[in-house]
Protein backbone atom coordinates (compact mmCIF):
# COMPACT_ATOMS: atom_id res chain seq x y z
CA UNK A 1 0.00 0.00 0.00
CA UNK A 2 1.04 3.48 -0.80
CA UNK A 3 1.02 5.64 2.19
CA UNK A 4 1.76 9.60 2.30
CA UNK A 5 1.12 11.29 5.16
CA UNK A 6 1.88 15.11 4.43
CA UNK A 7 -0.64 16.72 2.11
CA UNK A 8 -2.62 20.29 2.53
CA UNK A 9 -6.02 21.88 1.37
CA UNK A 10 -7.64 25.08 1.23
CA UNK A 11 -8.46 25.06 4.36
CA UNK A 12 -4.54 26.37 5.04
CA UNK A 13 -2.28 26.97 2.03
CA UNK A 14 -3.33 24.18 -0.76
CA UNK A 15 -4.99 25.00 -3.52
CA UNK A 16 -7.34 22.22 -4.00
CA UNK A 17 -10.73 21.32 -1.18
CA UNK A 18 -10.18 19.05 1.23
CA UNK A 19 -12.03 16.14 -0.78
CA UNK A 20 -10.39 17.20 -4.06
CA UNK A 21 -6.86 16.18 -2.07
CA UNK A 22 -8.08 12.81 -1.16
CA UNK A 23 -9.73 12.12 -4.80
CA UNK A 24 -5.88 13.39 -6.37
CA UNK A 25 -4.77 10.78 -3.66
CA UNK A 26 -6.94 8.07 -4.93
CA UNK A 27 -6.60 8.36 -8.85
CA UNK A 28 -2.48 8.74 -8.02
CA UNK A 29 -2.87 5.04 -6.35
CA UNK A 30 -2.82 5.74 -3.26
CA UNK A 31 -3.96 3.47 -0.67
CA UNK A 32 -4.10 5.97 2.30
CA UNK A 33 -3.40 9.85 2.82
CA UNK A 34 -2.72 12.12 5.95
CA UNK A 35 -4.71 15.86 5.68
CA UNK A 36 -2.27 18.14 7.68
CA UNK A 37 -3.35 21.85 7.30
CA UNK A 38 -1.47 24.21 9.00
CA UNK A 39 -2.85 24.51 12.81
CA UNK A 40 -5.92 23.73 11.49
CA UNK A 41 -8.21 20.62 11.57
CA UNK A 42 -11.64 21.98 9.81
CA UNK A 43 -10.83 20.12 6.86
CA UNK A 44 -10.91 16.53 8.29
CA UNK A 45 -14.60 15.87 7.96
CA UNK A 46 -14.80 16.76 4.69
CA UNK A 47 -11.62 15.03 3.43
CA UNK A 48 -13.14 11.63 6.36
CA UNK A 49 -16.35 11.60 3.91
CA UNK A 50 -14.54 11.64 0.65
CA UNK A 51 -11.68 9.05 1.36
CA UNK A 52 -15.42 7.12 2.60
CA UNK A 53 -16.42 7.47 -1.29
CA UNK A 54 -13.26 6.77 -2.87
CA UNK A 55 -12.16 3.63 -0.83
CA UNK A 56 -9.51 5.09 0.30
CA UNK A 57 -7.74 5.82 3.84
CA UNK A 58 -7.12 8.92 5.77
CA UNK A 59 -5.19 9.93 8.58
CA UNK A 60 -6.64 12.85 10.23
CA UNK A 61 -3.73 15.44 10.82
CA UNK A 62 -2.48 18.73 11.09
CA UNK A 63 0.83 20.55 10.50
CA UNK A 64 1.63 22.95 14.06
CA UNK A 65 3.75 26.12 13.10
CA UNK A 66 6.37 26.41 15.97
CA UNK A 67 8.89 28.67 16.67
CA UNK A 68 12.92 27.96 18.77
CA UNK A 69 14.19 30.64 21.10
CA UNK A 70 16.83 31.31 18.38
CA UNK A 71 14.34 32.22 16.19
CA UNK A 72 14.15 29.03 13.86
CA UNK A 73 11.00 27.91 12.21
CA UNK A 74 10.10 24.32 12.65
CA UNK A 75 7.23 22.72 11.56
CA UNK A 76 5.14 19.64 13.61
CA UNK A 77 3.08 16.61 11.98
CA UNK A 78 0.44 16.06 15.02
CA UNK A 79 -1.49 12.39 13.93
CA UNK A 80 -4.83 11.43 15.12
CA UNK A 81 -4.72 14.23 18.29
CA UNK A 82 -7.99 15.27 19.69
CA UNK A 83 -9.16 17.92 17.90
CA UNK A 84 -10.77 20.23 20.70
CA UNK A 85 -7.94 19.53 23.25
CA UNK A 86 -8.10 22.89 24.95
CA UNK A 87 -4.25 23.41 25.37
CA UNK A 88 -3.33 22.66 22.01
CA UNK A 89 -6.44 24.19 20.58
CA UNK A 90 -5.40 27.15 22.38
CA UNK A 91 -1.76 27.67 20.50
CA UNK A 92 -2.89 26.66 17.43
CA UNK A 93 -5.75 29.69 17.55
CA UNK A 94 -2.87 32.50 18.88
CA UNK A 95 -0.83 31.41 15.84
CA UNK A 96 -3.43 31.52 13.49
CA UNK A 97 -4.19 34.80 14.51
CA UNK A 98 -0.75 35.99 14.68
CA UNK A 99 -0.26 34.71 10.53
CA UNK A 100 -3.36 37.05 10.19
CA UNK A 101 -1.98 40.12 11.93
CA UNK A 102 1.96 39.48 10.19
CA UNK A 103 0.38 38.72 6.52
CA UNK A 104 -1.71 42.35 7.12
CA UNK A 105 1.48 44.04 7.45
CA UNK A 106 3.27 42.34 4.64
CA UNK A 107 0.64 43.55 2.33
CA UNK A 108 0.83 47.14 3.71
CA UNK A 109 4.87 46.58 3.23
CA UNK A 110 4.06 44.90 0.02
CA UNK A 111 1.96 47.46 -1.31
CA UNK A 112 4.37 50.52 -1.35
CA UNK A 113 6.22 49.05 -4.03
CA UNK A 114 3.88 46.31 -6.03
CA UNK A 115 0.56 46.48 -6.96
CA UNK A 116 -1.20 44.81 -4.39
CA UNK A 117 -3.53 45.48 -1.33
CA UNK A 118 -5.67 42.92 1.32
CA UNK A 119 -8.56 42.20 -1.12
CA UNK A 120 -6.49 40.79 -3.36
CA UNK A 121 -4.54 38.56 -1.68
CA UNK A 122 -8.39 37.79 0.18
CA UNK A 123 -9.44 36.56 -2.91
CA UNK A 124 -6.64 33.87 -3.67
CA UNK A 125 -7.71 32.16 0.04
CA UNK A 126 -10.86 30.06 0.47
CA UNK A 127 -13.58 30.80 2.89
CA UNK A 128 -12.16 30.10 6.61
CA UNK A 129 -8.57 29.31 5.54
CA UNK A 130 -5.61 31.36 7.57
CA UNK A 131 -4.14 33.61 5.23
CA UNK A 132 -0.74 33.26 5.04
CA UNK A 133 2.80 33.85 2.91
CA UNK A 134 1.11 31.34 0.01
CA UNK A 135 -2.15 33.75 -0.94
CA UNK A 136 0.31 36.44 -0.76
CA UNK A 137 2.70 34.71 -3.48
CA UNK A 138 -0.36 34.29 -5.26
CA UNK A 139 -1.77 38.00 -5.22
CA UNK A 140 1.77 38.81 -6.48
CA UNK A 141 1.77 36.01 -9.20
CA UNK A 142 -1.39 37.82 -10.32
CA UNK A 143 0.16 41.20 -10.32
CA UNK A 144 2.72 39.97 -12.76
CA UNK A 145 5.76 40.37 -10.15
CA UNK A 146 6.76 36.88 -10.17
CA UNK A 147 6.02 34.10 -12.13
CA UNK A 148 4.90 31.36 -9.49
CA UNK A 149 4.44 30.74 -5.82
CA UNK A 150 8.32 29.31 -6.11
CA UNK A 151 9.35 32.85 -7.37
CA UNK A 152 7.88 34.62 -5.15
CA UNK A 153 9.17 32.93 -2.21
CA UNK A 154 12.57 33.14 -3.56
CA UNK A 155 12.77 36.66 -4.25
CA UNK A 156 10.24 39.26 -2.25
CA UNK A 157 8.85 37.05 0.07
CA UNK A 158 12.04 35.27 1.46
CA UNK A 159 13.17 35.43 5.14
CA UNK A 160 15.54 37.71 4.33
CA UNK A 161 13.44 40.54 2.72
CA UNK A 162 12.73 43.97 4.00
CA UNK A 163 8.96 42.53 3.50
CA UNK A 164 9.10 40.09 5.63
CA UNK A 165 7.75 39.79 8.82
CA UNK A 166 7.86 37.44 11.61
CA UNK A 167 4.68 36.13 13.79
CA UNK A 168 4.22 34.03 17.08
CA UNK A 169 4.33 30.49 17.22
CA UNK A 170 4.42 27.93 20.07
CA UNK A 171 8.10 26.53 21.19
CA UNK A 172 8.61 23.37 18.88
CA UNK A 173 9.50 20.67 23.07
CA UNK A 174 6.04 22.70 23.97
CA UNK A 175 4.08 21.43 21.06
CA UNK A 176 5.42 17.96 21.04
CA UNK A 177 4.09 18.03 24.72
CA UNK A 178 0.88 19.50 24.19
CA UNK A 179 0.56 17.07 20.81
CA UNK A 180 0.97 13.80 23.03
CA UNK A 181 -1.47 15.53 25.74
CA UNK A 182 -3.63 15.55 22.90
CA UNK A 183 -3.37 12.09 22.42
CA UNK A 184 -1.55 12.95 19.05
CA UNK A 185 1.18 11.54 17.26
CA UNK A 186 4.39 14.16 16.75
CA UNK A 187 6.68 13.62 13.65
CA UNK A 188 8.93 16.49 13.33
CA UNK A 189 8.54 17.87 9.11
CA UNK A 190 11.49 18.07 6.66
CA UNK A 191 13.88 18.57 9.73
CA UNK A 192 16.83 18.95 7.70
CA UNK A 193 15.43 21.30 4.63
CA UNK A 194 18.25 23.40 4.98
CA UNK A 195 17.26 25.32 1.64
CA UNK A 196 14.17 26.16 3.54
CA UNK A 197 16.19 28.43 6.19
CA UNK A 198 17.88 27.78 9.14
CA UNK A 199 17.72 24.46 10.66
CA UNK A 200 17.69 23.07 14.33
CA UNK A 201 20.76 21.92 16.13
CA UNK A 202 21.22 18.35 17.90
CA UNK A 203 20.55 19.70 21.11
CA UNK A 204 16.54 20.70 19.85
CA UNK A 205 16.67 16.91 18.43
CA UNK A 206 17.36 16.02 21.85
CA UNK A 207 14.95 18.15 24.04
CA UNK A 208 11.84 17.34 21.22
CA UNK A 209 12.50 13.54 21.77
CA UNK A 210 12.50 14.10 25.53
CA UNK A 211 9.62 15.63 25.16
CA UNK A 212 8.47 13.20 23.66
CA UNK A 213 8.79 13.10 19.95
CA UNK A 214 8.15 10.08 18.24
CA UNK A 215 9.36 10.52 14.16
CA UNK A 216 11.27 12.26 11.71
CA UNK A 217 9.73 12.96 8.20
CA UNK A 218 12.88 11.75 6.64
CA UNK A 219 12.00 11.24 3.14
CA UNK A 220 11.29 14.64 2.05
CA UNK A 221 12.35 16.42 -1.28
CA UNK A 222 13.37 19.21 1.00
CA UNK A 223 15.93 16.90 3.39
CA UNK A 224 18.90 16.59 1.21
CA UNK A 225 20.25 12.95 1.12
CA UNK A 226 23.53 13.57 4.02
CA UNK A 227 20.54 14.70 6.10
CA UNK A 228 18.41 12.29 5.50
CA UNK A 229 21.24 9.59 6.70
CA UNK A 230 21.61 11.94 9.95
CA UNK A 231 18.06 11.51 10.28
CA UNK A 232 17.79 7.68 9.79
CA UNK A 233 20.79 7.14 12.54
CA UNK A 234 18.83 9.26 15.21
CA UNK A 235 15.70 7.57 14.48
CA UNK A 236 17.60 3.94 14.49
CA UNK A 237 19.13 4.96 17.67
CA UNK A 238 16.05 5.97 20.04
CA UNK A 239 13.40 4.23 18.33
CA UNK A 240 11.45 6.70 16.10
CA UNK A 241 9.20 6.02 13.43
CA UNK A 242 10.09 7.88 9.86
CA UNK A 243 7.90 8.43 7.10
CA UNK A 244 7.93 9.68 3.63
CA UNK A 245 5.91 12.01 2.09
CA UNK A 246 5.37 14.74 -1.02
CA UNK A 247 3.94 17.92 1.14
CA UNK A 248 1.27 18.35 -1.26
CA UNK A 249 -0.32 21.74 -2.23
CA UNK A 250 -1.84 21.04 -5.77
CA UNK A 251 -0.88 23.52 -8.10
CA UNK A 252 1.10 25.48 -5.45
CA UNK A 253 3.97 23.69 -5.35
CA UNK A 254 5.40 21.16 -7.69
CA UNK A 255 5.22 18.17 -5.17
CA UNK A 256 3.43 15.73 -6.37
CA UNK A 257 1.50 13.37 -4.32
CA UNK A 258 3.21 9.77 -3.59
CA UNK A 259 6.46 11.07 -4.69
CA UNK A 260 7.92 10.03 -0.97
CA UNK A 261 5.99 6.99 0.88
CA UNK A 262 5.85 6.06 4.24
CA UNK A 263 6.49 2.07 5.08
CA UNK A 264 2.96 0.37 6.02
CA UNK A 265 4.70 -0.73 9.41
CA UNK A 266 5.35 2.99 10.45
CA UNK A 267 1.57 3.78 9.51
CA UNK A 268 0.91 0.90 11.97
CA UNK A 269 2.94 2.26 14.40
CA UNK A 270 1.41 5.83 14.30
CA UNK A 271 -2.11 4.47 14.52
CA UNK A 272 -1.15 2.50 17.49
CA UNK A 273 -0.11 5.53 19.38
CA UNK A 274 -2.45 7.58 18.57
CA UNK A 275 -5.10 7.91 21.02
CA UNK A 276 -7.67 11.61 19.93
CA UNK A 277 -8.92 10.35 17.17
CA UNK A 278 -9.51 7.55 14.58
CA UNK A 279 -7.95 7.05 10.99
CA UNK A 280 -10.72 6.72 7.91
CA UNK A 281 -11.02 3.13 6.48
CA UNK A 282 -8.02 1.82 8.28
CA UNK A 283 -7.60 -1.08 10.04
Amino acid sequence: MLIDLHAHSTVSDGTERPADVVAAAAAAGLGAVALTDHDQTSGWAEAAEAARRHGIGLVPGMEVSCKTRRGISVHLLSYLHDPAHPGLLEEINKAREARVHRARRMVELLSEDFPIDWDMVNSHSAPGATIGRPHIADALVAAGVAGDRSEAFSTVLTSHSRYYVGHYAVDPVDAVRLVREAGGVPVFAHPVASGRGRVVGEDVFAAMIDAGLLGLEVEHRDNPAEGRAFLRALAAEHGLITTGSSDYHGTGKPNRLGENTTDPAMLERIMAAGTGTSAVGLG
